[in-house]
């Protein structure tokens, strides 16, 4: 996400020289090379050029500090107006009301069902009981698929396969919802064109028949501009309060998410990537624009963290950490609850400064799977006590794993030297850091 419109604006500033001033001869070069980025990003034109002024006039004249170049400095400004161009602060939806009412629209294939399924277990997971209603009666596949995402979430589903009218099977859900005490209803509804009139019309009686707290239209981030034209032509029409940018773990030049807010004014709520029901995010324009200009998210990292690992299972292990008796069982338990924060490359791209260092790197989600492998197929005692493993044990347990034999002895090694280097850390008083540090792939260190 967004890597070409990122090596482009690191080149852009490169370029900036000059000494102790930022000055409309030294800049213009690089203003022009960032319009050019955002424009080859799929930015609406006058959006990049409103931009592009805007960062000159505020950079025009500013004192450069001896501890930075007017490269940095100009990042800094170049970065406060990203953010302000994607809305500034963060808006999360409204769940107001008995139940409250989350309207999904949008183009067909642009995501709906998946993102409804993504919302119930975001919203689930903050405590909030959630019902979903299957109204696209046009597609009995999106039925299907919803009762199915409504499985996997633990979420109920309310369908009615024998009506056709989806302004009906909405009123219906909205009082299954009030007689079984959810608190949110969210409404799965078909895709349409803006220029088909029934179906506008159809949804516009949706909305006004349930009167919804929220009304989310959901694009696919990798039409770009046109993504941002379409949103105008929904929001026309039926005055949405946010945006949903899908897919933007695909090949997208990011120009709707730059553009959407200033050219339909409504903030862009969340953005969704791939198809595992928590690969949803809140939007954040300023930490979106600081992983546009390489900056990182560290913010964002860390949330996904204490989203996924149980505080007290963190205490547990580091107790165990302390009185030096981590094993193999803790080990596989870390490296599961690693795999829940999402795509490795993406945690990856939230570091400061690796993002242009993975850009081609070929990350495999499934490096650790041979590790899995090898500790599943140990007996109990085993993991417990790594010293037990004799050559016998060593090679029962590559032939059970379907891995060789010298991939066993390497992995016991790392663990060993990991166990000898939280030991001595213990001993500095220096415990609390993560585990699985210096454990890297298979056959690497």
């Amino acid at each position: 996400m967004f890597e070409n419109l990122s090596l482009k604006l690191e080149k852009a500033f490169q370029t900036l020289k000059g000494q102790g001033r930022i000055t409309e001869i030294n800049v213009a070069s690089t203003i022009k090379e960032i319009r050019k980025a955002l424009i080859d990003a799929d930015v609406n034109y006058k959006v990049a050029k409103d931009v592009t002024d805007e960062i000159k006039i505020k950079a025009m004249g500013m004192d450069v500090l001896t501890a930075i170049s007017p490269g940095q400095l100009l990042i800094k400004v170049t970065n406060d107006e990203l953010t302000r161009l994607m809305g500034g602060e963060s808006e999360d939806i409204k769940v107001e009301g008995n139940p409250a009412v989350v309207l999904i629209a949008g183009l067909q294939g642009s995501g709906k069902t998946t993102f409804s399924g993504k919302l119930a277990s975001y919203l689930k997971r903050q405590g909030r009981s959630v019902l979903l209603a299957a109204c696209d009666v046009y597609r009995p596949a999106a039925i299907e698929q919803l009762k199915v995402l409504g499985a996997q979430i633990g979420v109920d589903v309310y369908a009615d396969l024998n009506n056709n009218n989806p302004v009906a099977i909405a009123k219906d859900a909205v009082e299954f919802a009030k007689k079984n005490n959810h608190r949110v209803l969210i409404v799965d509804t078909a895709g349409r064109l803006a220029v088909d009139q029934e179906m506008m019309d159809e949804i516009s009686r949706i909305k006004e028949s349930l009167n919804p707290a929220e009304t989310l239209f959901v694009v696919d981030a990798m039409t770009g501009q046109d993504a941002v034209n379409t949103a105008k032509a929904f929001n026309d029409r039926l005055d949405f309060n946010g945006v949903v940018l899908t897919k933007m773990d695909g090949d997208t030049r990011g120009g709707a998410a730059l553009s959407v807010r200033r050219v339909v004014e409504k903030p862009i709520k969340y953005i969704s990537s791939g198809e595992k029901m928590d690969a949803l995010e809140r939007f954040y324009p300023d930490r979106m624009a600081g992983r546009i200009l390489g900056m990182g998210d560290v913010v964002s990292l860390v949330e996904k963290a204490q989203e996924t690992f149980d505080q007290e299972e963190a205490e547990r292990l580091n107790r165990k950490i302390r009185k030096n008796q981590f094993d193999l069982n803790d080990f596989l338990s870390q490296l599961e609850q690693i795999k829940k924060m999402g795509n490795m490359k993406d945690l990856l791209g939230m570091i400061p400064g690796m993002g242009k260092a993975i850009k081609d790197v070929d990350i495999d989600e499934n490096s650790m799977k041979p590790v899995e492998a090898i500790i599943r197929s140990m007996t109990l005692s085993e993991r417990q006590n790594p010293d037990i493993i004799n050559p016998s044990r060593k090679t029962r347990i590559a032939k059970g794993s379907g891995r060789s034999l010298q991939e066993v002895n390497q992995l016991l090694k790392q663990f060993e030297d990991m166990r000898k280097m939280m030991k001595s850390m213990n001993k500095m008083g220096a415990m609390g850091r993560n585990p699985l540090q210096g454990l890297g792939p298979m056959g690497r260190r």
